[in-house]
């Protein structure tokens, strides 16, 4: 296998917003004449995206193939095994190449079109062949390879893609096609990225969908609410209806639309993709939109006319659950005319939940959907608007995420670029990968955490430390750049805080920004500690606990109120926080607690937390005996809470918890974020009871610790460890609970009874076993003497 570093491309035009630049048709001919081959293989790279077919048949491994990255910092390659597809006499390599991120136009709003590698996509590849004879051959990228435009008029990322039938070439990629009146690729200079294979489990279509409804409908095109720094562009009046078929597929989640239709010459056909629809029931894109209508999340088809056409995009995806489709007539807006191919990276689920309450079950399901519409190569914040690797978002979806799904190897590969996009002083931008965006806004310890946290949690649910050992040197620099932020008091306050604080819709955060980045920094350098510690990096474990030590200290000092037991702002989100990251000691820890549960009381038992807040106020509920109460704050229906999403029609979980808003008022924002997904864990983990790893010793010690919430009959829950399955499943069965435990062999633990519950032999506490427990409810206030009543 060879890294190739000969980048061949087309031209060295690029697509911008008034000029599109066709993706290229690139084809290499070479014989393999009288010859057989024992072995083949080819390496490929692409500085955008590609497809790659050897005598007419594809082998890319999926979609977007090889990654979204920044081209300078790391050149993702594939490998593919050729060997029985290599004849002897004439062959073809040939490829189409996509923009991807060598040239992404459509994140002007994160300066993506000033990149500093912004160019035409370009190929290097290496097909490596060995004769039976044990002579070999090697053919790189050269300017002998034949280019011509291909259909594909227009691709980008976040914009889509413009297709005209019209323009194919039938036989284009097959060997003995006469390419003769094609031009000659140019060789253009490499990117300046370190050369890797990839890792990164390949994006695929995981599931189809057809449409539940079909009707006409309206698109409203009104930009005026987030036009920001959208270039001004001129479309085709055709490509503007505000008039056309609407097809809803019951689910917002993320993919390609695959169209089916016959129809004459030169027909136009326009897919705009939409995920919210207004009270009247027309669409609109102003919540995700950052450029102008006609060059964003849609889809123009042109036929060539006679046999049925079928299309699906190649270099792009949308996050949608409605699709607006004009140019069609009403004999063609059929159900078979569009199906919905659900796509994500390639991860296995390995967890399940379900219990007696539906709320709980769709909230679950709502959340894994979230996790694999923002799931391509890396965890993106939505899959329309941005499409960007936030890592706040990461950070904070990173345990659910590895509790869930087999996310360890594109964990490793996105970290990789997490640091390489990290500056020489330590800071890191908000997005990865970026070009120069990021590091003046939108970062910050609660979002440079995902540095820590990804390995961190690889560690504790995986036994992995192939991700810690790739980010070490980067954890330690950051470390560093830490304390270089920190204010003469120790303190640190630069970034963003406690974002989407629900039912706050002017952005005002309750908690202090002072308060979240101290604490969170506190707590990157504990769990840095522990990465170094397993490591075995005794002088980085020692700074970071002296760091955590230090900023802990600072805190404690000037940001808790000890009189009252509260903590800086007085709200849920601190509280919770100091709670959670131990800043309160235990002693302190009842009084902190009974100070949060008077800040809910205060809201009606409502949530009154950003995301930061969202991702420990229920675990610091249901470590303190207040599972039920928690559990009321997620799936009550009224405003604020996750049940109230499901009431409004939510399949997936939105970007912020807002109020209903008119037509007119446009408040609404994206509808499927995952960075609000902990609850998932929090089933299993709390109402089932599954704790992976709570020592931090080894994935083999689980302990089951189950919340029985009273409005709940029945819960199971399970994760696949390294082991095996885990299982636990419980029923009420009139006055008694009958739990069954199913565990793998060599994983121990135990299983401790919450506050109020036995074992019927009267004990609450047991070695791990597989069994079915029968338990029963007592009340703990009885003298001692009468608990065995």
């Amino acid at each position: 296998m060879k890294f190739s570093k000969i980048f061949a491309a087309a031209t060295r035009e690029y697509n911008d917003f008034e000029k599109f630049v066709p993706a290229p048709y690139m084809r290499k001919n070479f014989d393999c004449i009288g010859k057989a081959v024992s072995k083949a293989e080819i390496t490929v790279c692409s500085s955008g995206f590609y497809r790659v077919f050897i005598n007419g048949k594809e082998f890319t491994k999926g979609a977007l193939a090889p990654y979204i990255t920044n081209p300078d910092s790391i050149l993702f390659y594939d490998n593919y095994d050729l060997t029985e597809d290599i004849s002897e006499g004439k062959n073809v390599v040939s490829f189409i190449l996509g923009n991807g991120m060598m040239n992404a136009p459509g994140g002007s709003v994160w300066e993506f079109e000033k990149a500093p590698w912004r160019g035409a996509p370009a190929v290097a590849f290496s097909l490596e062949i060995t004769y039976s004879d044990g002579t070999t051959s090697e053919i790189n990228a050269d300017s002998d390879i034949k280019v011509h435009p291909s259909p594909i008029h227009m691709d980008d990322l976040r914009m889509g893609e413009f297709y005209d039938a019209r323009a194919e070439i039938d036989g284009w990629n097959l060997p003995g096609f006469c390419d003769d009146d094609w031009d000659n690729a140019i060789l253009v200079t490499p990117p300046r990225g370190e050369m890797r294979l990839t890792q990164a489990e390949p994006i695929k279509t995981y599931r189809v969908v057809e449409p539940v409804s079909i009707r006409k409908g309206k698109l409203n095109i009104d930009f005026t609410a987030r036009d920001r720094t959208a270039p001004k562009v001129i479309v085709p009046e055709d490509e503007l209806p505000s008039e056309g078929w609407i097809y809803d597929f019951g689910i917002n989640s993320a993919g390609i639309p695959k169209l089916r239709i016959k129809g004459e010459a030169g027909q136009k056909v326009v897919l705009q993709m939409c995920e919210h629809m207004e009270k009247d029931g027309s669409l609109c894109l102003y919540n995700i939109s950052f450029q102008p209508y006609g060059l964003y999340q849609r889809m123009v088809y042109i036929l060539k006319g006679g046999e049925e056409e079928i299309h699906l995009p190649s270099f792009t995806y949308y996050g949608f659950r409605y699709c607006f489709v004009s140019g069609i007539t009403e004999e063609q807006a059929t159900p078979s005319l569009l199906e919905y191919h659900l796509m994500s990276s390639n991860v296995s689920r390995i967890s399940d939940f379900s219990c007696s309450d539906e709320t709980a079950n769709k909230l679950f399901e709502m959340t894994l959907n979230s996790d694999l519409s923002n799931f391509y190569y890396f965890l993106t914040d939505c899959p329309h608007r941005e499409k960007n690797g936030w890592t706040g978002d990461a950070a904070l979806s990173s345990e659910q995420v590895l509790m869930h799904f087999t996310a360890d190897n594109s964990f490793c590969d996105w970290i990789r670029l997490v640091g390489k996009a990290m500056r020489d002083d330590g800071a890191l931008p908000g997005i990865v990968p970026t070009g120069t965006w990021g590091f003046s806004w939108g970062n910050g310890p609660a979002w440079d955490a995902a540095l820590t946290y990804l390995p961190y949690y690889m560690i504790k649910y995986r036994n992995d430390t192939s991700c810690a050992k790739a980010a070490s040197a980067y954890i330690m620099r950051y470390l560093n750049y830490l304390w270089s932020k920190r204010k003469p008091n120790g303190l640190l306050e630069f970034g963003l805080g406690d974002w989407c604080p629900s039912g706050h819709i002017n952005g005002f955060m309750p908690s202090p920004l002072v308060f979240t980045d101290s604490v969170i920094s506190m707590d990157i350098a504990d769990k840095a500690a522990c990465i170094f510690d397993k490591l075995g990096m005794a002088p980085q474990k020692a700074f970071a606990l002296e760091l955590a030590s230090s900023i802990r200290a600072s805190i404690r000092k000037h940001l808790i109120d000890f009189g009252t037991m509260s903590a800086a702002g007085n709200c849920q989100t601190s509280q919770a926080m100091a709670i959670f990251y131990d800043v309160f000691e235990p002693g302190e820890k009842p009084a902190a607690f009974a100070r949060l549960k008077e800040y809910i009381a205060q809201k009606d038992d409502h949530m009154a937390v950003g995301i930061l807040g969202a991702r420990v106020i229920f675990r610091v509920l249901g470590d303190f005996g207040e599972a039920d109460l928690a559990y009321k704050m997620i799936t009550r229906p009224d405003f604020p809470s996750y049940g109230n999403w499901i009431k409004r029609g939510a399949t997936s979980l939105w970007e912020d918890f807002r109020r209903e808003f008119t037509n007119e008022e446009k408040g609404e924002t994206s509808k499927n974020h995952h960075f609000f997904g902990d609850i998932s864990a929090w089933f299993i983990s709390y109402i089932c009871g599954i704790r992976v790893n709570p020592n931090m010793d080894t994935t083999d010690n689980v302990d089951i610790m189950p919340c029985f919430i009273e409005s709940i009959d029945n819960a199971h829950g399970e994760h696949v460890l390294p082991r095996g399955k885990l299982s636990v499943s419980w029923e009420r069965q009139g006055e008694k609970i009958v739990m069954t435990v199913v565990k793998p062999g060599n994983v121990y633990g135990y299983i401790r009874l919450p506050v109020g519950y036995k074992f019927d032999d009267t004990t609450a506490f047991r070695s791990l076993a597989s069994g079915t427990y029968t338990i029963v409810k007592y009340d703990c206030h009885l003298p001692y003497e009468d608990l065995s009543e």
